[in-house]
């Protein structure tokens, strides 16, 4: 397998390994972790980040890990020819490290009752669900993301570069930052990825007493990030980021 397509799949598995972990922790019955809240989440979320990315570069990837960072990317740079390999491997891994989460957490899930709890440690929802806006909130924190992301590594930033391995400690506290700020109305996506493959586990897992996997909501955290992406590169592009 190609590194690249390899550190794709590999370093987005371990994000959604992390991520989904964290989020199972804290909502999932009996864990020790249980109620703790909105910040371990957010702080798991933006680490996960980090060793994802790390994770991804280790294997020779580039470390998209999300299919509006690799439409973005490929906007600045006029090279479509990654898009969809990569996008296929980034589904693919979120899908693999939701499983790897429900298997991390067998014992819990006949233990917690509320079905939206079981759902939610696998996707995103919505604290108040009107499609249009939760789709806006998802679209402007996907351009939150490529614009913020993208300035780190910018000339204006630093000319010469970053030193070597301190952009994905940026990147996680980027993600740390927008799920803090403007993570509460849709549990922030921001990532097609990170939102349909484990949606797709959810539907496929033996997962006690699950619900259905509200399809109904699915396409907001996956279209609205893509849109964001492409209008965040056009800002990028715009302003001399990229």
């Amino acid at each position: 397998m190609n590194a690249q397509i390899f550190g794709e799949f590999f370093g987005t598995m371990v994000l959604i390994g992390l991520g989904d972990s964290t989020v199972a922790n804290v909502l999932l019955a009996k864990s020790k972790a249980e109620n703790s809240g909105w910040i371990v989440i957010t702080t798991g979320w933006g680490m996960a980040v980090l060793f994802g990315v790390l994770t991804s570069l280790a294997v020779g990837g580039v470390a998209h890990l999300n299919p509006a960072v690799t439409l973005a990317l490929a906007i600045g740079s006029g090279d479509y020819s990654n898009v969809v390999p990569f996008i296929a491997a980034q589904m693919v891994g979120a899908f693999c490290g939701a499983v790897l989460v429900w298997l991390i957490f067998l014992s819990h899930w006949g233990e917690t009752a509320d079905q939206g709890l079981k759902l939610a440690v696998f996707c995103t929802g919505p604290a108040i669900r009107n499609i249009p806006r939760n789709a806006l909130t998802e679209v402007i924190g996907t351009m939150f993301l490529i614009i913020a992301g993208f300035a780190i590594g910018s000339k204006g930033v630093a000319a010469s570069g970053l030193p070597a391995g301190f952009g994905p400690y940026l990147w996680g506290m980027l993600v740390w930052a927008l799920g803090l700020a403007l993570g509460g109305p849709t549990g922030y996506a921001i990532n097609p990825a990170r939102d349909l493959g484990p949606r797709i586990a959810h539907q496929l897992l033996p997962i006690a007493g699950k619900g259905d996997s509200d399809w109904g909501y699915a396409a907001v955290p996956v279209v609205a990030p893509l849109i964001g992406g492409v209008l965040g590169a056009i800002v990028c592009k715009a302003t001399g980021i990229f």
